[in-house]
């Protein structure tokens, strides 16, 4: 019913979207589609039982030398959720994402605190999740809206004795604000935050040989799609120097030189970013290969360039900038790239281009990856979050607060839920048959 209502309002939210956030409609129209979906997926998984994972332990009487009782178990949820909205994705990650539909799936209730960004946008999607819980007959307190400016009332949620859990996604600042007060309660309680990452890039140099400019053309698109506001953004490139490594250089510098300036979700994103560009251009010891003339609230895309001894040297490289920007670091071999690879802290995602004839010496540096990354992606790139089953949307940190968990697809109910075991408890007296 979520879902329905949210479709239904039609170019009335496309028109709010844009008007706060300055995405483009065939973004918002797309955002809204995965929204829905991912929605109607809650929906089908809360019917069924299997979710639960009821496990039961049969007893044996006749044990020696003590008879073993019956047990039983399954997942329970946590209790009230407090669900953050994401600036940049003002309805997949926002009131009605995936953090509140995989908390009302599992029976927990939920308080949105908006993102300050777009106003308009969450008061509308509240109202169409209020209607249909109220035709479903659903208490009013399952779920409720909060509105600040400012950090209050995000602190004070977190603070609150009857919150649970926390979910949020944004910069490692907030996020670390509202792990570091929830901690502090007398009962602390889990933020699942999602936070900074740069999802490094490793090109071996058979497949950069091969398909080097079909490369340039996806990491252009990667780095540059949404104004480079994805958190799946490819930030960080690697390469063993040669010629088809300077060729993608050139073809990168040349794609970013006819990008046209873009408008940021927010003037103070604007702002931070074009001084982030600065600082890495003029105190990090990377240089800017290629940019864009942009002026007023519109930000140019950016490619700098530096080596691995410079990268290893200069912690800061290895820092996430929000926007269309990536740094590509040239390496003098495999194990130097494996050296770059070590030096990363936690990240959402990792992608390797290998040519078949590469795989057996992508080992070594996979194994780091895999202690690095939620998601490795083969031959691809890392902008695109698939909704679903198998889906990880998370990482180590500062990736995530918890990297055994996702924030995307049917699995990130597990941060809501936790297992309840039953001893010797008829029938009657489990949650199912008390529901």
């Amino acid at each position: 019913m979520i879902a329905d209502g949210i479709e239904a309002l039609g170019s009335d939210l496309v028109e709010c979207v844009h008007f706060e956030t300055a995405l483009p409609a065939g973004r918002i129209e797309s955002e809204r589609t995965r929204t829905c979906a991912q929605l109607r997926m809650f929906a089908d998984l809360a019917e069924k039982d299997s979710w639960r994972d009821l496990r039961t332990d049969p007893s044996e009487p006749d044990r020696q030398p003590l008879p073993r009782p019956e047990v039983r178990s399954l997942l329970r949820p946590l209790g009230p959720i407090a669900v953050f909205g994401a600036g940049n994705f003002p309805l997949a990650f926002s009131v009605a994402g995936g953090d509140t539909a995989a908390a009302l799936a599992v029976g927990c209730p939920v308080i949105v605190k908006a993102h300050p960004a777009h106003p308009g946008t969450s008061a509308l999607v509240g109202r169409v999740i209020q209607q249909a819980l109220a035709a479903g007959g659903l208490p009013v307190g399952v779920f409720s809206l909060l509105f600040d400016s400012g950090h209050d009332v995000a602190v004070a949620l977190v603070r609150h004795s009857a919150v649970k859990a926390a979910a949020f996604t944004g910069s490692r600042t907030g996020g670390l604000a509202l792990w570091r007060a929830a901690l502090e309660r007398p009962v602390p309680i889990p933020v699942f935050a999602e936070m900074s990452s740069v999802n490094p890039v490793f090109l071996l140099p058979q497949a950069l040989q091969a398909k080097g400019e079909a490369i340039a053309v996806g990491l252009h698109a990667s780095l540059t799609v949404g104004i480079g506001q994805f958190c799946t953004k490819p930030g960080l490139v690697f390469v063993q120097d040669s010629a088809a490594a300077r060729r993608l250089l050139e073809s990168l510098a040349e794609k970013v030189r006819t990008t046209p300036p873009g408008t940021m979700l927010t003037p103070a994103i604007a702002v931070r970013y074009q001084a982030d560009i600065r600082s890495r251009t003029d105190n990090s010891g990377a240089r800017l290969l290629a940019t864009t003339n942009a002026s007023g609230t519109q930000v140019p895309a950016s490619i700098h360039f530096t080596d691995s001894a410079t990268f290893l040297g200069n912690p800061v490289l290895a820092e996430e900038i929000f926007g269309p920007c990536t740094l590509i670091v040239t390496c003098d071999s495999a194990t130097d790239m494996i050296r770059c690879a070590n030096a990363l802290s936690g990240q959402l995602t990792a992608t390797l281009w290998a040519d078949a004839t590469e795989w057996a010496h992508a080992d070594d540096l996979l194994s780091v990856l895999e202690l690095k990354v939620g998601r490795l992606v083969m031959n691809g790139f890392p902008t695109g979050v698939e909704v679903g089953a198998a889906t990880t949307h998370g990482g180590p940190f500062p990736a995530t607060t918890d990297s055994r968990f996702t924030s995307v697809g049917t699995r990130s109910i597990l941060r809501f839920v936790r297992p309840v075991a039953y001893q010797n408890f008829p029938e009657a007296l489990l949650p199912k048959s008390r529901e």
